[in-house]
């Protein structure tokens, strides 16, 4: 009975390996970045993009914040009705509210799943992108924590060499 127990996790890495390998191929075949020919650059493009994706809070990302002081990239699906005028103003309003919104009404029920994919993708864009400012930022700090290490390694080196001398 303990042969016949089968490692979910091992056969789960395998399918997604599969799964993975099939989308590469996939968009090879149909033109996508020439670089995804090579499956190690593949597989580090697509758990930088994965982890943005699954493993973030969209609502609480950087790029949001400071873009929040004038949020038009932000999508509104609700319409707001007022006027300016304070007499004409309410028959204004009865009007559109009658007559235009019903005749609109369909445009919009239509045009507001696009808006909620739109705001979706929006927000896992930002994710992306912040995702791969820290990548990069991370692998600038061990870049530069290698080459400090390699100068000090090399420092005592350039001292060994040269003797005192007094004259």
């Amino acid at each position: 009975m303990a042969d016949s127990n089968i490692r979910v996790d091992a056969v789960m890495g395998e399918i997604e390996r599969d799964v993975r390998a099939r989308l590469r191929r996939h968009l090879v075949k149909k033109g996508g970045a020439a670089d995804y020919q090579d499956e190690a650059i593949f597989d580090a493009v697509h758990a930088v993009l994965a982890r943005a994706v699954d493993g973030r809070n969209l609502d609480a990302t950087l790029l949001p914040e400071l873009l929040d002081s004038d949020v038009e990239w932000r999508l509104e699906t609700h319409l707001k009705l007022s006027t300016h005028r304070p007499a004409v103003g309410r028959f204004i309003l009865f009007a559109k509210r009658r007559l235009l919104l019903p005749i609109t009404r369909w445009l919009f029920e239509y045009s507001q799943e696009n808006f909620r994919r739109q705001d979706h993708l929006n927000r896992v864009l930002f994710a992306c992108i912040e995702e791969l400012a820290l990548e990069n930022a991370r692998l600038r700090r061990a870049l530069t924590g290698s080459s400090r290490a390699t100068a000090h390694h090399e420092e005592p080196k350039k001292h060994e060499g040269h003797e005192e001398t007094s004259y």
